[in-house]
């Protein structure tokens, strides 16, 4: 039988989640500064592929590195209008980008709320 791998990818995906809405939220509060270049996270499905097993720090004094930190990437500014202040955040854009998160984060939360309440079913019986 297969280990189940349900709750390691909802929390890759949570961390993901977090990493994206962080850097959305840093292009809303940057929104107005000159010359800032819109920041963008790589798809879940290509940082997925990209961030396998790994080494674990083994001391909680150990450094980290985020692997889902690499998937942040500046935006190339010709497929996004610049503004007169060399500006490229689009803020619908980056508002609908903060929808969008908040609905994946319900479906992931809401998927690991269901599969743990059938694992509590079939301990029980």
């Amino acid at each position: 039988m297969q280990p189940i791998q349900l709750f390691e990818l909802t929390s890759k995906q949570a961390h993901w989640l977090t990493v994206r809405q962080s850097v959305v939220a840093g292009n809303i509060a940057n929104a107005n500064t000159p010359g800032y270049a819109t920041r963008e996270v790589a798809a879940f499905e290509a940082v997925l592929k990209e961030t396998g097993t790994r080494m674990a720090a083994t001391h909680p004094g150990h450094i980290r590195e985020d692997p889902m930190r690499g998937a942040v990437s500046s935006r190339d500014s010709r497929d996004v209008e610049v503004q007169p202040s060399g500006n490229s955040v689009n803020l619908p854009d980056e508002l609908s980008k903060t929808g969008e998160i908040k609905r994946m984060y319900e479906l992931n939360t809401g998927m690991v709320k269901a599969f743990h309440r059938m694992m509590l079913l079939t301990v029980r019986r």
